[in-house]
């Protein structure tokens, strides 16, 4: 009886997935950024949203039947907390998703060089607390939609909004991938999780950016100190919202679903 795929061959399908994550993923707020190929309204919140769903799609096709490409701390810790992954294999997934996002940013940086030494070493790399502009909801006044921006969500917020979201990462990928609930089929299972992340950037991630994943974050925002990227560990952001606040939403949400959801779905055959 096979135990399941080596640890070697978890850290492989891991970095090969999260890197592809983070290149596309990473690669379309580079793009956004730095290369837009119409005017710049034609490049906004909705491209970057859509553009990590199918980088999330992508990256599941590719390592998915070789490690069920988790690429992200927050699902494997959580699977491991909720006992559907043996703690043992833990540290390959981990290590994986890590050097796999520090690599991945490493190919942004490959393909978008030029255009990031031109504007001083923007940050593409991670995230952070989203904008508050001078008027909110249909009052307007964004300087009669010149905007001007005011602040920042604080760390507090972005806390709670990355545990919030997190935890719906894991009820959906829990849902999708469960073959007792109404899970797809002909292989849409990566397709549908990426649309799910699509749906969290699109509903949730204006006040954190959405991290949802601490491998997602923490290893481009190395790469890009690294770089020269400037005040990406200033203060303690970069620890509380995009990896703890991820990796609690993350333990939730499996909680979540094992708790409130799996006890009730009927039995096959039922």
């Amino acid at each position: 009886m096979s135990n399941g795929p080596s640890d070697k061959a978890i850290f492989i399908a891991e970095v090969v997935g999260t890197g592809i994550l983070i290149l596309l993923g990473d690669g379309v707020v580079a793009n956004v950024a730095l290369a837009p190929r119409l005017a710049p309204q034609a490049y906004n919140w909705l491209l970057i949203a859509f553009g990590w769903g199918f980088a999330v799609a992508m990256a599941v096709y590719a390592a998915g039947g070789i490690s069920g490409a988790h690429i992200n701390p927050a699902v494997t810790i959580a699977m491991a907390v909720n006992g559907d992954l043996p703690w043992k294999k833990v540290p390959a997934y981990l290590a994986g998703q890590f050097v796999g996002a520090f690599l991945g940013a490493a190919g942004v940086y490959a393909v978008y060089y030029e255009g990031l030494k031109a504007a001083g070493m923007p940050n593409v790399w991670c995230t952070g607390p989203g904008s508050i502009i001078n008027k909110a909801a249909w009052g307007y006044t964004l300087k009669e939609a010149g905007a001007s921006y005011i602040g920042s969500f604080s760390i507090t917020n972005a806390f709670i909004a990355e545990i919030i979201a997190t935890a719906m990462l894991l009820i959906g990928v829990y849902a999708i991938t469960d073959r007792e609930n109404l899970g797809p089929g002909s292989n849409m299972a990566p397709w549908l999780i990426g649309m799910l992340v699509g749906s969290i950037g699109f509903s949730l991630g204006g006040t954190s950016g959405y991290a949802i994943n601490p491998a997602r974050d923490l290893s481009p925002r190395i790469f890009g100190a690294l770089v020269g990227t400037k005040g990406l560990f200033d203060g303690m952001y970069w620890i509380g919202p995009p990896v703890i606040g991820a990796i609690i939403g993350g333990i939730l949400g499996a909680l979540i679903y094992k708790h409130a959801v799996k006890p009730f779905l009927p039995k096959r055959g039922e």
